[in-house]
């Protein structure tokens, strides 16, 4: 038995991180603030976990969480490309700076290896497909500027600070437990939420833009090898299901799942997003033993169907 922080274990990707753990018979701690995590999605644990309710911008909740660990799944963040660029000093403070206390005191800890949630984003405006690591272009967003902080941070705790650390870039995750009603909810529960209530779905652009739509048990199951692998420590890997769906097919695959034919309506594309988004994911099959555990299309009707019986579309 290992014991596992997740830091963001109350958000949408901690929680089936946490739930994971505790099932495989893992000692889980996590830190989370709760401004963006739930407590709901906490409490079919029960007393299962330890909770630290602190805040990564507080070197000492950092201190704290991390004593005793042997892993660290660091997930917490201020998610949102939108919300960045409406407020980049805010996610600067908890993406970077927190990130930075967090592996200050996992390297002063002797934690074993720190896994970190980085995201596709980083990839900015680089114009190949599919996206490689070491291919990168400028980052278009200050949350993609963030993560990629975050990613060369992790490198240098690597090599100056004896901690072994592992970056995934994370490829448009969606699933059960995926917050609709958020201002800055994400494109997949926004847009099965809407068509369940018979509204149109906002899109923001033509439609044409694509992404690598990853169901989050695949995102758990990525974490978990991370944590082990023997050739993956200071490494950055991708994550996704190298498949490439636009937001047209995604609105259409939503309607055909649910009977229902409701078409979009189409807005100004937003700043700092990017067009096509499609991951080579060798690198991760190489190292990691990574592959896919679940389809777009299966990981769509498992989300709706979480979405039905939550209620979110009324």
């Amino acid at each position: 038995m290992s014991r596992y922080l997740v830091t963001g274990g109350a958000g949408f990707i901690g929680s089936h991180l946490v739930e994971t753990l505790l099932d495989r018979g893992e000692e889980v701690r996590v830190l989370d603030n709760f401004l963006t995590g739930k407590r709901e999605n906490l409490a079919s644990f029960g007393g299962r976990l330890e909770v630290v309710e602190g805040d990564l911008r507080d070197p000492d909740a950092c201190r704290r969480a991390v004593d005793g660990v042997d892993f660290v799944l660091h997930e917490a963040a201020l998610p949102s490309v939108p919300r960045s660029v409406a407020d980049p000093f805010t996610t600067d403070e908890i993406n970077v700076r927190g990130t930075l206390n967090l592996l200050w005191a996992a390297a002063r800890a002797k934690v074993r290896r720190l896994v970190f949630a980085s995201s596709s984003s980083v990839y900015g405006d680089a114009p190949g497909l599919p996206k490689r690591e070491g291919e990168e272009g400028k980052p278009l967003s200050p949350y993609a500027a963030s993560k990629w902080a975050g990613e060369k941070y992790l490198q240098v705790f690597a090599k100056t600070f004896d901690l072994e650390t592992v970056s995934l870039r994370y490829f448009n995750v969606f699933g059960p437990r995926q917050d609709p009603a958020s201002q800055y909810a994400a494109a997949v529960p926004l847009f099965i939420t809407r068509i369940l209530r018979g509204e149109a779905p906002t899109v923001f652009g033509d439609g044409e833009q694509s992404r690598d739509f990853t169901y989050v048990a695949n995102v758990v199951e990525a974490n978990l090898l991370a944590c082990t692998a023997g050739g993956a420590a200071g490494g950055v890997f991708n994550v996704a299901c190298a498949d490439r769906i636009t937001v047209n097919v995604l609105i259409a695959k939503i309607n055909e799942i649910l009977g229902k034919s409701i078409a979009p309506v189409y807005a100004a594309p937003r700043p700092g997003d990017i067009r096509h988004s499609f991951a080579d994911i060798s690198a991760a099959e190489r190292e990691l033993g990574y592959r896919p555990v679940v389809g777009f299309e299966e990981g769509l009707r498992r989300t709706i169907a979480w979405c039905g019986q939550r209620g979110n579309h009324r």
